[in-house]
């Protein structure tokens, strides 16, 4: 954080300004050759005979600042020749035009006072460290170029959603988190009991896998809703790509059908990828330099390129077609795999791909059944590098077929009953999709591990911090 003094009063704002204010010119405009103080931690300390040079940062921005503190300082000797990277600092002095490479302005330090100290074992030294060992690490982590990048990244994203959804008259549902019942009749969820084993809400109660029914129940009052928030999966899956705790964007929408959803799901993407990279040039550029040079160049196309549109039976003829030996054998009526839905998106079209109409026996119970009885009304929409992105469907509305449908998946009709009678009480076609948020930050930055993208990740055997 930086503060400025001028003799001007109310000048800079309640609290000072961070470094990320300026980048935006605001401190130079502010404090030209005027008395700033920088709040933060170090990230580099470099001690010399006759100066020291110490890289200030306070998280707000990629970039830190230098100040340059020399011996002349009363506390020279016995405390900043001693200073260490992680210290907490408060730092005083001249904003002044920098003659190194790399930074706009750097600081002449006429005080500067060490606000927390660091031990010898302080673990984040001025090297490269390897994710596994940041996971070990996670009260610290956040210090880390990487990981103050992705949080930032993560802060921009989660704000272009909610304006998103805002500019377009949506409404913010903030569904439940403790429900009854299992949205995707997976089965895979967590229970939630009382310390004594019984059933607090009188009964079996679950962690929420998904808000959608929830959405349903807004998008049938208020016509287009959204959900944002936490969601549970006890999935006992190790891999780079699944969490037991991440958050879900689900929209809906009444009076809606699939292609109205598939239009809605496109303008998502491009708008916040568009936003994202606005926001967060500095960090978007350290992704596109250190984790996968091809980020930048990846959202662009994104933004720019229509979506193609094809159905799952056209899907399902492309992959036949290709001559390729798949590691999971493609025939109608299975779900299409990553290695099917990367080979589609990336080199048969070049460009995203909104795949409809998927065979009813591979979707969920909630999907408007078609008319040719075999397939039903969902998407997904799925972008080279990644596969899949968004699922979504039109929502089966008529009654007699949504209990039909819960039958076919064996799941019991008592625990559904509000959701049956939504469709007794002025029902209406709707649609709706979600999208993992942690899965859209893991794409948008390019980092492998979605462990990585999570500020508190939790997966099988890991829930500290």
């Amino acid at each position: 954080m930086i503060t400025c003094r001028r003799g001007v009063p109310g000048r800079a704002p309640a609290g000072g300004y961070s470094l990320a204010d300026s980048v935006r010119g605001l401190l130079a405009r502010d404090a030209p050759g005027g008395r700033v103080t920088v709040r933060g931690w170090l990230r580099t300390a470099r001690h010399s005979k006759n100066v020291s040079f110490l890289e200030v940062s306070d998280g707000s921005c990629f970039a830190g600042i230098q100040a340059v503190a020399e011996p002349a300082l009363p506390n020279y000797a016995e405390e900043i020749a001693s200073l260490a990277t992680g210290c907490a600092v408060e730092v005083t002095g001249e904003l002044v035009d920098s003659p190194g490479k790399g930074q706009r302005y750097e600081i002449h330090a006429t005080e500067v006072a060490l606000v927390g100290g660091v031990e010898d074992d302080y673990p984040l030294q001025k090297k490269r460290h390897s994710f596994e060992f940041l996971r070990t690490i996670g009260h610290l982590r956040p210090r880390t170029n990487t990981m103050g990048a992705v949080l930032r990244v993560r802060h921009a994203a989660s704000r272009a959603i909610h304006d998103f959804f805002h500019e377009r008259g949506f409404v913010n549902l903030h569904s439940p988190v403790i429900t009854l019942s299992d949205a995707e009749g997976a089965g895979e969820m967590f229970r939630v009991t009382a310390l004594d084993g019984s059933d607090f809400f009188g009964s079996p109660s679950f962690l929420t896998v998904s808000g959608q029914l929830e959405a349903e129940i807004g998008a049938l009052a208020l016509s287009k809703v959204y959900t944002f928030g936490p969601t549970f999966r006890a999935e006992n899956s190790h891999t780079s790509r699944h969490l037991a705790e991440f958050w879900m964007v689900e929209p809906e929408v009444a009076f809606c059908d699939l292609q109205g959803l598939a239009d809605l799901a496109e303008d998502f993407l491009k708008t916040i990828f568009r936003r994202v990279l606005d926001d967060c040039p500095d960090d978007m550029d350290f992704f596109n330099q250190r984790i996968d040079k091809t980020v930048l160049e990846t959202l662009d196309h994104i933004i720019r390129a229509p979506f193609e549109r094809i159905t799952y039976t056209e899907a399902i003829k492309i992959l036949e077609d290709s001559g390729r030996s798949f590691e999971f054998p493609v025939r109608w009526g299975t779900d299409l795999q990553s290695e099917h839905e990367r080979y589609i998106a990336e080199e048969h079209i070049g460009r995203p791909v909104v795949v409809t109409d998927y065979p009813k026996g591979i979707k969920a119970f909630y999907m408007y059944l078609n008319e040719d009885d075999e397939t039903v009304a969902a998407m997904d929409v799925l972008v080279p590098k990644v596969g899949e992105i968004i699922g979504g469907s039109q929502r089966e509305h008529r009654h007699d077929v949504l209990v039909q449908r819960l039958e076919e998946h064996g799941l019991p009709v008592e625990p559904y009953w509000w959701y049956l009678d939504l469709r007794r009480h002025g029902s209406v076609p709707h649609a709706g999709f979600g999208l993992g948020f942690e899965r859209v930050v893991q794409f948008m930055t390019g980092m492998e591990n979605i462990r990585d993208i999570s500020p508190f990740p939790r997966a099988p055997g890991h829930a500290e911090f």
